[in-house]
């Protein structure tokens, strides 16, 4: 009974499925590295390192809340605790409290404006489960509940939260239309037949021109930070690299298959991990 129980709160935060926590930290860890110009202070490393599996895993749990009455009817979510009835909505909401209140204390080792923003940071994880109800663009608000650490890492750095921090927010917010759409691909029939929204809906016959549209401008904003902070060869290189992974994701789109437009979606966040990299060789 207790492992059942542990189980389910296991899949409840999908603690065991880390990918939604690198596509929230490494566009984190991009933005304090360039934030700072250097590696990080290690105490900041380690509250957005936390920071991110705690407020990932919360987003996780509001969202299967606020899908509660919709996942059984989807293949790939009929087995979630609260779909099944191994946990209630009651233990569901305490646990999504816990962990933003567990969040919250390691912001509050933070400076005034990062806690401030933080408040924002919940209400974007809040919001975003329900958007797919009233707007086609439920993944722009996924994209903006990701974004946010970047101005909570240029703030917590620098006490402030200057303008060349907006086109690397816009840039991670355009990614997730890039993943989160690929993601959608696969929900398509089920979402038409619960009545929910997704970009992939939206774009559809023509999903692929937009997810490409979006990998551009991505690509562009990429190019205008590097102008910015003034990075040099390593990070173009792996912008390059980004291009290519790109190109061959389109490739792989196109063949019109859900589960390896998931796949897509599973593999993107290595994407984020080499642009890191090449920041991180560049600041060196």
């Amino acid at each position: 009974m207790f492992k059942n129980k542990i189980n389910a709160y296991i899949a409840l935060t999908r603690i065991n499925k880390p990918v939604g926590i690198f596509l929230v930290l490494w566009p984190a860890l991009w933005a304090l590295w360039l934030a700072s110009g250097e590696m990080p202070d290690i105490h900041l490393l380690v509250v957005f390192i936390l920071g991110a599996i705690l407020m990932r895993s919360a987003g996780c749990v509001i969202n299967d809340y606020a899908d509660r009455h919709f996942d059984g009817h989807v293949e790939r979510t009929c087995d979630r605790p609260l779909v099944t009835g191994n946990l209630s909505s009651k233990e569901a909401l305490l646990v999504f409290s816990f962990l933003c209140l567990a969040a919250f204390i390691l912001v509050l080792t933070l400076n005034k404006l990062t806690v401030f923003l933080s408040l924002v940071a919940v209400l974007l994880a809040t919001l975003y489960p329900f958007m797919k109800r009233y707007t086609y663009w439920p993944q722009a608000f996924l994209g903006a509940a990701f974004a946010w650490a970047i101005p909570m890492a240029f703030s917590a750095v620098l006490n402030e939260v200057p303008w060349q921090a907006w086109p690397l927010f816009l840039a991670t917010l355009v990614w997730s239309l890039v993943y989160d759409t690929a993601y959608a691909i696969g929900d398509m029939k089920d979402d038409l037949k619960i009545g929910v929204k997704s970009t992939a809906l939206l774009f559809a016959p023509h999903t692929l021109v937009w997810i490409a549209l979006f990998q551009s401008i991505m690509l562009g904003l990429l190019i205008w930070i590097g102008l910015l902070f003034h990075l040099r060869e390593s990070y173009y290189i792996s912008l390059l690299i980004v291009l290519l992974w790109f190109l061959y994701d389109l490739k792989r789109l196109s063949q019109q298959d859900s589960q390896l437009a998931f796949r897509v979606f599973l593999q993107n966040h290595w994407i984020g991990l080499i642009i890191l990299i090449g920041i991180v060789i560049d600041l060196g």
